[in-house]
């Protein structure tokens, strides 16, 4: 099998284009959770705050400039994912536990119902 071939199969497997449209919409996703947090929750809690813009907190050390206050709105953004996610995740397995269905009890086969008479006769 050609190389060419063969790496044709792999990136047309289910699983490989499943992957590829969920970074795609992870990707929006991202865009509109840093949109949330940036411009609506982090100036709401800025506002409660007195007035704190957290993107502007930062400490200079030599050179450098540590921004603790992006670093807040970061975990603000992987709290809201995170939660998001699991709620997610969590309405999927919920529908699969509704949605899976019961296997009917099969009526014993000739040799299971022989066994179970043998069994009964024994027991007497």
């Amino acid at each position: 099998m050609s190389f060419l071939k063969e790496f044709k199969e792999f990136t047309m497997r289910g699983n490989v284009v499943d992957l590829a449209i969920g970074v795609v919409i992870g990707s929006a996703f991202g865009a509109i959770v840093n949109s949330l947090v940036g411009d609506i929750i982090m100036p709401v809690i800025g506002a409660l705050t007195g007035g704190v813009d957290f993107t502007g907190l930062n400490i200079k050390v030599g050179n450098a400039t540590l921004a603790y206050g992006k670093f807040i709105q970061a975990i603000f953004i992987f709290i809201i994912v995170a939660f998001t996610l699991f709620s997610v995740i969590k309405m999927l397995n919920r529908a699969k536990r509704k949605t899976a269905p019961e296997t009917p009890a099969l009526p014993p086969t000739k040799q299971e119902q022989l066994l179970m008479e043998i069994r009964d006769l024994l027991k007497k």
